[in-house]
């Protein structure tokens, strides 16, 4: 069996940078919505999901402002026309028969990580995360938890498996949030450790591993 998550925070993200200004015959703005919805018709084509289940975020701040103040503190205004689409989604959810879970004070992806884990247990359900955020790769556990994921548009897509996730990065799953650490995340306004970028911190991953095995290398072998 199959289960879908839908990360529609992202998706909806991507539909309404992705395609022109589309209006109702009431001049709402539709075009978000439009690609949401044909992005639902192509993933239940593709994937031929037993069961779906939608995520989003909630307005407000989140956990991680807590921790970290500054958490993208240098976005931009989201524009008002994608705010109205993003409050308007649930009615397509609806249509769909799709389920929707969010939790105040979560991210979409936090909610997303939390079903993953709460079905690992679930030896006969395979998981497909469908998001435009790439940070969800971490989730992927060889092809039980897989990332359907867009690479360009709304048609260009591809399934990240253990192996796809290697073939980008060179590292396994596993290792994407110790080199999401190194490098930062600069979306988020998240720093990484100074002086080391994407480069780096991919090349410090594939020689080291992870961050606690780096920091054992280095009281092995102190620099001089």
């Amino acid at each position: 069996m199959r289960l879908v998550l839908l990360d529609t925070h992202a998706i909806l993200h991507r539909a309404y940078h992705a395609l022109p200004e589309l209006l109702s015959s009431k001049g709402e703005p539709t075009g978000a919505l439009y690609g949401l919805v044909s992005m639902l018709l192509k993933m239940v084509q593709d994937l031929k999901p037993d069961y779906v289940v939608a995520t989003r975020d909630l307005p407000g701040q989140t956990v991680r402002h807590e921790l970290f103040e500054a958490y993208k503190a240098t976005r931009q205004k989201t524009d008002d026309a994608l705010v109205a689409q993003l409050e308007r989604a649930p009615i397509v959810y609806e249509a769909f028969g799709i389920p929707l879970y969010e939790a105040s004070s979560y991210e979409a992806d936090d909610v997303l990580g939390t079903i993953v884990k709460q079905m690992s247990a679930r030896r006969d359900i395979d998981i497909v995360i469908t998001s435009g955020d790439m940070d969800t790769l971490q989730l992927v556990d060889d092809k039980r938890v897989q990332v359907y994921t867009l690479r360009k548009g709304l048609n260009d897509t591809i399934l990240y498996d253990a192996e796809k996730v290697f073939e980008r990065y060179g590292f396994p799953p596993e290792r994407v949030v110790d080199y999401k650490a190194l490098r930062g995340d600069p979306s988020d306004n998240i720093p990484g450790s100074r002086g080391i970028g994407e480069k780096t911190a991919t090349e410090l991953v594939k020689a080291f591993g992870s961050i606690e095995d780096i920091y054992a290398t280095l009281k092995k072998h102190p620099a001089e």
